[in-house]
């Protein structure tokens, strides 16, 4: 291999710089993966340092390139691996194709001695076989299709040059071509029309007697057609075949061979219009269609090879390569003896051999304009031997796995219909009933999945009942585990489809695949899948990238992965309810979900649930950041999951995710997940039984209560669950729920009742009070002075907090306390404290991500602000804590940024929308039963007597607090 510029040449002698350069040259600078080049490189058995050393022969071929004075940086480094910056006139075998193109061009245009200049040009460009240095499979391979392109101008040069009555020039040159290539039947054909025009027929006879006699010596066959009749010619001494004359060709019968384009074809429209565009392109590409099955490949590139057909008149073939079929895979040989046929090919010219029957193929298309649809491929082995040798060979390509070898293709992957396409699919198919009930059709597509296949179905469904109504059929397709049977007619079923490609898959993937079926609906992440298929996760990953090539998973997002819902369904039927993968998948959510909420907690979740040592592919979190983000994007899966453990009988679970998951859903306002959780959990406690378990997931649903504003409902279950904890001997939720029923009394402004139930609290016997505990008592017993308008002992027990507080450690635990302080010195007029207070608090909440605390936090601070004149900074801090409040949804917490804005507006002259605020705030607290924020709405409203008299019934001390 030499590399020559204007002032130098240089021959590349290592032997892998060579394999590279000439893999990286071959693909014309398109990107060559790194999994590329290391099985060029080393074939199947690459080293455990491959990518290593693949990077050092980047480096030391650029080196060469260098010595050459080429820039080192025409070899680029990307991501997934590397190509070379060249044009078509940096390589020999793109000026090759360019003068090859023009000599076709000049002798369709009758300049027969202009097309032989320009191929004697190109031929002359060539220095032997190319690329015979280089020792590699896979470049040999890739580099096939050269030979086979200079066959081919070789034997179109020789056409012409015999028209133009060159035949004793060119003698010695086609009798050196037959021992060279002693199959190929073009150039004794050749040979023997030179010998015969020069007037030694005898030898011309010779000529065709050895080349018979070699064919079936070596491959069993006799001559082809075309050879027999000249020689027949020949030996009759026919005169035409002496005169200097175009051969006049057999005449040939152009192969139809495409199915039924169906009339019922939806959807699709500009994607059609961009393919036939690229086949009917001077330079055809090849097109590659891939998609999961029933997403209608055959069906669009069906309809895509009609339209063009036109561009192709010497033929349109067809051929199912049956790669996912109830049939072995079509050999490559044995689909090109097909494809022969279907261009005229007598059998016995048809070699036995893959690599001749490939090279007629080619030689076959390299005078003709045809049209190739190769339908349900296995993978890209088995199409690589029938790509054309010519570029004006049109070729479309459908598999159910990406084919990412195709060097140069133009890949579509298919995706299900969009809606409005899958609900025209089926008004074709049903017709009237379909537009009779629109809302059901719609229905029925999306139970289906918007999959072509499964809507065809669905509507012949339909067909074959004429008393059904849409809605008929889609009551039948809500219940997921009669979907798939459902979706059958005649024997066709979406189920067959998919057990197409399943049965294909390798017993790890089958595993996999089948699993999956077993994690609720949504997206998930490689950890997941691990834990399911208890597999590290590395290996779960590198599976589930093989599944997505072979679309029976979907990757919506890096990291990300998801079964259609039909998959799923099928997935979930091969997997037959294992239960030891679904309690791996529960233990991997709950030690995440724990994980990740640590930095909202009070107290150690871990020690509380009694966990032990993690699962190999549980998460772990740096930051509060990650923990949300995480949380966020997992919280479906993570109510989902819980769901399941409920159905599936495994209450531990049940109560654990549950109890898990709870600091994140009050710091959000998940209000929505929260009752259907708290009311699985305590079901599964009652079930297992285990009062401890009970006790807690009914405090948690009268938090849940108290936070929707039910405020009547969380007293009840609050006095349930101290019963339930003093009756089984649990003091620590005996204090627990005490606590939280003093907060609960003073939500409703029973000052007194809620001071009593923190000083039973205080005097629960405990063998030790835990932090968390200690903490909460504190916290309460200083928010409820500072309601009552007690501000010197609310100063006290908030103290008293902190110090509990910094001792736990924990980041939301002091952002608290500093947060009540500050409110604390608002209410004493001690503006500079407050405000320094409460700006730290914020930023400590937002950092714990506490999402009410900060709404709350970020009201006070607009208070502050206001107080001290900055009417528009309080404005802005209040708008934003409203906000908040609306997303986290608690109501009592709705009133109060209510009611703080509207001070804040009333004071920048803005009575109005104050006053609506002071009526929203006024409704909203009557409904919950929030006296202390109805009694604010009413000053607010100017009805101050009815405001004095509430709060003064309430105990509250400090009257001024009703309008700061």
């Amino acid at each position: 291999m030499q590399i020559r510029t204007p002032v130098t040449e240089i021959t590349v002698a290592a032997p892998r710089e060579r394999i590279l350069l000439a893999l990286l040259l071959l693909r014309e600078g398109q990107l060559v993966p790194v999994q590329q080049v290391i099985m060029a490189l080393w074939d199947t058995n690459p080293p455990p340092t491959a990518r290593a050393q693949v990077h050092s022969c980047v480096s030391r071929l650029r080196q060469v390139l260098r010595r050459a004075g080429l820039p080192e940086d025409l070899v680029v480094t990307e991501p997934a691996g590397y190509r070379i910056k060249v044009g078509p006139e940096d390589l020999d075998a793109a000026l090759f194709a360019t003068r090859v193109e023009r000599a076709r061009a000049a002798a369709t245009d009758g300049d027969l001695a202009g097309g032989r200049d320009e191929l004697r040009a190109a031929l002359a460009l060539w220095r032997g076989r190319p690329l015979t240095d280089v020792d590699s499979d896979v470049v040999r391979a890739a580099a096939a299709h050269l030979e086979e392109q200079w066959t081919a101008a070789m034997a179109l040069c020789l056409d012409l040059e015999l028209q133009l009555d060159l035949g004793e020039e060119v003698l010695a040159e086609v009798a050196d071509l037959v021992e060279r290539y002693p199959h190929h039947e073009q150039f004794r054909a050749h040979l023997m029309t030179a010998l015969a025009r020069t007037g030694r027929r005898a030898d011309a006879l010779a000529v065709f007697r050895r080349g018979r006699a070699l064919l079936a010596e070596e491959l069993g066959i006799e001559p082809g057609a075309e050879l027999v009749e000249l020689h027949r010619r020949i030996l009759n001494g026919d005169a035409d075949l002496l005169l200097p004359q175009a051969p006049r060709p057999l005449g040939r019968r152009a192969a139809r061979c495409l199915p039924r384009d169906v009339a019922d074809f939806s959807g699709r429209a500009e994607l059609v219009r961009r393919l036939v565009g690229a086949l009917r392109a001077e330079r055809p590409e090849v097109i590659a269609i891939d998609g999961m099955a029933g997403t209608g490949k055959t069906t669009l590139a069906v309809r895509v090879a009609h339209a063009a057909a036109e561009r192709y008149p010497d033929g349109q073939l067809y051929l199912d390569l049956r790669g996912h079929s109830d049939r072995a895979p079509l050999d490559p040989g044995e689909a090109l003896g097909a494809l022969l046929r279907q261009l005229g090919v007598p059998a016995e010219r048809v070699p036995p051999g893959l690599d001749d029957r490939s090279v007629l193929w080619r030689t076959e298309l390299a005078d003709r304009q045809v049209l190739v649809l190769l339908d349900n491929a296995l993978d890209t082995a088995q199409v690589l031997p029938m790509l054309p040798g010519t570029a004006h060979t049109g070729v479309v390509i459908t598999s159910r796995r990406r084919l990412g070898g195709l060097d140069g293709a133009q890949t579509v992957s298919l995706d299900v219909l969009p809606l409005d396409d899958a609900v025209e699919l089926l008004r074709r198919t049903v017709g009237e009933r379909a537009y009779a009930d629109p809302a059901c059709t719609a229905e029925v597509a999306e139970l289906c999945g918007r999959l072509p296949l499964a809507v065809r179905l669905a509507g012949a469904r339909l067909q074959h009942r004429p008393s059904w109504t849409v809605a008929d059929l889609a009551a039948r397709l809500r219940i997921a585990n009669r979907r798939l049977p459902e979706l059958a007619v005649d024997g066709r079923t979406v189920a067959a489809a998919f057990t197409l490609s399943f049965q294909h898959l390798a017993v790890p993937l089958q595993r996999l695949f089948s699993v999956l079926g077993l994690h609720p609906a949504g997206d998930f992440e490689p950890a997941a899948a691990a834990a399911l298929a208890g597999l590290p996760v590395a290996e779960a990953e590198a599976l589930l990238e093989d599944l997505v090539d072979v679309h029976l998973v979907e990757a919506p997002a890096a990291g990300r992965y998801r079964l259609h819902d039909l998959l799923r369904d099928y997935a979930a039927q091969l997997s037959h309810d294992d239960p030891d993968a679904v309690a791996r998948l529960l233990d991997h959510y709950l030690y995440s979900v724990t994980a990740a909420t640590r930095f909202m907690e009070l107290s150690d979740a871990r020690s509380l649930l009694r966990l032990d040592s993690p699962p190999a592919t549980a998460l772990e979190f740096d930051t509060p950041v990650d923990a949300r983000r995480w949380l966020e994007r997992e919280l479906p899966n993570v109510v989902s999951v819980a769901r399941l453990a409920a159905e599936v009988g495994r209450h531990r679970h049940t109560c654990m995710l549950t109890r898990a998951i709870s600091p994140f859903l009050f710091g959000f306002g998940f209000g929505e997940h929260q009752l259907d959780l708290y009311e699985r959990a305590i079901a599964a406690a009652v079930a297992l039984p285990d009062a401890e378990l009970e006790a807690e997931s009914r405090n948690y649903l009268a938090a849940v209560y108290f936070r929707m504003g039910r405020l009547t409902d969380a007293l009840a279950t609050l006095q349930t669950v101290i019963r339930i904890a003093e009756r089984e001997g649990l003091p620590r939720l005996v204090g627990t729920a005490l606590t939280n029923l003093a907060m609960l009394h003073s939500r409703l402004g029973q000052y007194p009742e809620a001071i009593a139930s923190a000083e039973a609290a205080a005097q629960v016997q405990l063998d030790s009070v835990p932090p968390s505990l200690q903490f909460k008592l504190e916290s309460t017993i200083g928010l409820v002075h500072t309601q009552a308008g007690n501000y010197a002992q609310a100063l006290a027990a908030n103290r008293r907090g902190l110090e509990v507080a910094r001792r736990i450690g924990s980041l939301r635990t002091v952002a608290i306390m500093i947060g009540e302080l500050g409110l604390v010195h608002l209410h004493m007029g001690h503006l500079t404290v407050a405000t320094a207070l409460l700006r730290r608090a914020l930023a400590l909440k937002r950092d714990s991500v506490n999402q009410y605390g900060a709404a709350e936090t970020l009201s006070k601070l607009g208070t502050a602000y206001r107080l001290r004149g900055r009417l528009t900074d309080a404005i802005t801090c209040q708008r934003a804590a409203r906000d908040q409040m609306e997303r986290v949804a608690d109501v009592s917490g709705q009133c109060l940024t209510a009611n703080d804005l509207a001070l804040t507006l009333r004071a920048a002259g803005r009575d109005d929308e104050a006053a609506w605020l002071n009526k929203e705030a006024y409704a909203k607290a009557s409904r919950i039963g929030d006296r202390y924020e109805q009694a604010r709405a009413l000053a607010g409203l100017g009805r101050m007597e009815e405001a004095v008299a509430l709060f003064t019934s309430l105990g509250a001390q400090d009257l001024s607090a009703l309008t700061r």
